[in-house]
């Protein structure tokens, strides 16, 4: 990725994000990130962003929490770069062990997150991470999650942010960083 300026490598992550009208059901413009995932000079190009964008805003990260399913695959290639640990946030049922979990409100029914009890330390400071913002719910039990951890949220990373599903508004204070917005 050397020599590629911010505006091309965000061009090229643009890209890579694939419509799918009427998925998973008739009205939903599905975006798809597995050609992004596929190419890696444009994995490398999103991970890279988000390496300039932490660095540049939150040099004292210490933890990068990922969302199940999908912030697990950019959460740890960026813990990785920055040099910093690595967290699940999963769907209840799924971490081994003693587990703290949160429970929120789905457009379509209820869900639970849950977290390691011993994953994130009081006080630590934390970056969440996932692959697409739409309402925000998942979002913000992962925030609500780290307040139970009293881990302090600098903010959250998507790779998109569908703007109309308004949610930014959901996850006030709490700011969000996205590569790409429709």
């Amino acid at each position: 990725m050397a020599g590629r300026t911010k505006k091309e490598k965000l061009e090229l992550v643009t890209q890579k994000i694939r419509p799918f009208p009427d998925f998973p059901s008739k009205g939903i413009l599905f975006r798809d990130i597995c050609p992004l995932l596929k190419d890696p000079e444009a994995l490398t190009a999103a991970i890279d962003l988000f390496e300039e964008h932490v660095k540049e805003a939150y040099p004292q990260v210490q933890q990068i929490v990922g969302l199940d399913a999908r912030g697990f695959l950019f959460g740890p290639l960026l813990a990785q770069r920055l040099g910093v640990g690595f967290a699940l946030v999963r769907k209840k049922g799924k971490l081994p062990g003693p587990t703290v979990s949160v429970a929120y409100t789905l457009e379509y029914g209820k869900a639970e997150v849950e977290i390691q009890a011993d994953a994130v330390d009081p006080g630590q400071k934390v970056l969440l991470i996932d692959d697409l913002l739409a309402t925000g719910g998942t979002l913000f039990a992962a925030c609500e999650l780290m307040k139970k951890q009293k881990a302090e949220v600098l903010g959250c990373l998507v790779v998109v942010e569908l703007r109309d599903l308004n949610g930014l508004e959901r996850l006030k204070p709490h700011s969000v960083f996205s590569l790409v917005q429709y």
